[in-house]
């Protein structure tokens, strides 16, 4: 068959646009989304590209933009200082010549050459043949001097000729001999020991301590230094002092002050509460504050009390205004006020309410005296109008105790003991065993030793060192009160106290202390006169 060239093909060729094979397979990709390509360039990432983690794709790439260290100069090649480039003879001597001048030493005694000494000579000295000293005379071998053929007595007489001339010259003197200044030792003898001697110990422990530097030592009693790292990696495993041992604190994601577990709720009532059978209206419980407020306001009013009136119906007519036998808000709060006692208005209710056992909103006589708890000075039968509730008989009621009662109401064999006046048991026969703590049979000492513990009576009880006075505050104690005092002691302390007096006046008052005393007078007698005194005034008024 012949070809001509262009051969023409079977078919009907057909060109649709997009519609190739090519144009099918050829299929756009869908983008994927910023959030999808984080964590696929994390778990499947692209050949030879770098995996970031899906929380830093965010982050700038600082990294590679980071150069670390200091930048060097470029200094001398090894190739350089192995085979260095040759240099002329002119160059040579240039950088010889610089070097000599730089340094001294070598301008004197060049490289490879002596030191020239000739310049320092005398004149007519030939270095060749001169030479200086004298000439050694070998008489006797090293083994004759070191083991001369001679007696120990021999070689130490030989030793000691002419020794105190090398002591002259040489200054070569035994251990703790003295300098001989050709002192005049007439009047002390010559071998005498001025001063005073120099501690020694023959262990050696202060050769010890001169041999170890100042330094070595503050170094031992300083910080050591060491890592943070390190540190915090002890601090983590080791158990460290006050601390809880806890490993895995760094792990936890909670505050150091978190508590685990659920809140309960407390409970309104207390193991006091509970021993003591109160009930719901009488619970003591988170009522600390409240008490301890009605407590200082109580003792407040003991002191003005005790300081203004002689008894405790005259305080309770001092407090009731109006003589109706009652004391009411109003009339406790003017009494505060004078006594110069800042109380609130809500801690006055509280106090109404804590005194008023009948809710009547006020507090009469026996609710008072309960309150101060004043039973030394107190009136025994009070009058109708002085009494809380005057009742038809004349009794007035029982004081109730301020604190709660024995639980089971049970009691002990010693309580048996003079319980009851004019009967009961008693312990004035009963024979007394071993030697008694207060030593009230034995006179005190004027001056105690210190090895001295016995109690002569003088030293405060224990009721004493639980409620001290208000005296011992200020250093002031009970033997302080008793002791013995001149006139002008006497005067001085009361005046300085505010209680003023004539000097007839002082004078009758020291006679009757006197002879209460015995001829002795104490702050106490002193005080007892005055009260006799002030107490005869107040019922004279009466």
């Amino acid at each position: 068959m012949h070809s001509t060239g262009s051969e023409d093909l079977a078919g009907k060729l057909i060109t649709m646009p997009g519609e190739t094979a090519r144009d099918c397979l050829d299929v756009p990709r869908v983008p994927t989304p910023d959030g999808v390509k984080k964590f696929r360039n994390f778990t499947q990432s692209e050949p030879q590209k770098m995996r970031v983690f899906y929380g830093k794709a965010d982050d700038p790439n600082t990294a590679t933009k980071i150069t670390h260290g200091v930048v060097t100069s470029s200094s001398n090649k090894a190739a350089d200082l192995v085979s260095p480039s040759p240099k002329t003879l002119f160059q040579q001597r240039l950088d010889d010549r610089t070097e000599e001048g730089l340094y001294a030493s070598k301008k004197k005694a060049p490289l490879g050459r002596s030191h020239n000494q000739q310049s320092g000579f005398p004149a007519g000295v030939d270095p060749n043949t001169a030479v200086f000293g004298t000439k050694n005379v070998f008489e006797h071998t090293a083994g004759e001097l070191v083991s001369p053929p001679k007696t120990y007595h021999c070689v130490m007489a030989e030793d000691q000729q002419g020794k105190d001339l090398y002591k002259v010259i040489h200054n070569d003197f035994e251990v703790g001999e003295s300098v001989d200044r050709k002192y005049d030792w007439n009047r002390y003898p010559k071998n005498s020991a001025f001063g005073i001697e120099t501690p020694h110990d023959n262990d050696g422990k202060h050769v010890a301590k001169s041999l170890t530097w100042l330094r070595n030592n503050d170094l031992n009693k300083g910080t050591k230094v060491v890592s943070k790292r390190v540190d915090d990696f002890r601090e983590r495993t080791q158990p460290q002092l006050g601390t809880v041992h806890d490993p895995i604190k760094d792990t936890m994601t909670v505050p150091s002050d978190h508590a685990f577990g659920v809140l309960l709720r407390p409970d309104e009532y207390g193991a006091g509460d509970l021993i003591h059978g109160r009930g719901a209206g009488g619970y003591l419980r988170g009522k600390d504050r409240q008490r301890g407020l009605l407590a200082a306001v109580r003792q407040q009013l003991k002191k003005a009390n005790y300081h203004n009136f002689n008894n405790l119906q005259a305080a309770f007519k001092h407090y009731d205004k109006n003589g109706d036998g009652r004391i009411d808000k109003a009339e406790l709060h003017n009494c505060c006020i004078q006594f110069n006692l800042p109380v609130e208005s809500e801690l006055l209710e509280q106090l109404i309410d804590y005194c008023d056992e009948r809710k009547e909103g006020a507090i009469d006589y026996a609710e008072f005296a309960n309150f101060l708890n004043w039973k030394d000075k107190m009136v025994q039968n009070p009058g109708p109008t002085e009494a809380a509730d005057p009742a038809k008989n004349g009794t007035p009621e029982r004081l109730a105790k301020q604190i709660d009662g024995a639980v089971g109401q049970h009691r002990t064999s010693s309580s048996g003991i003079n319980a009851v006046v004019g009967g009961g048991m008693t312990s004035k026969d009963f024979r007394t065993y071993g030697t008694p703590t207060i030593r009230s049979d034995l006179p005190a000492p004027r001056i105690k030793r210190i090895s001295d513990i016995k109690n002569y009576g003088d030293e405060s009880d224990a009721y004493g060192l639980i409620n001290p006075s208000i005296y011992s505050n200020r250093g002031v104690h009970e033997k302080d009160f008793f002791q013995p005092r001149d006139p002008e002691q006497i005067r001085t302390i009361f005046q300085n106290i505010g209680t003023g007096m004539d000097n007839d006046t002082f004078q009758k008052l020291w006679q009757v202390a006197a002879e209460r005393g015995q001829g002795n007078v104490s702050v106490e007698t002193f005080r007892s006169v005055l009260d006799e005194i002030q107490a005869e005034k107040i019922a004279g008024m009466v």
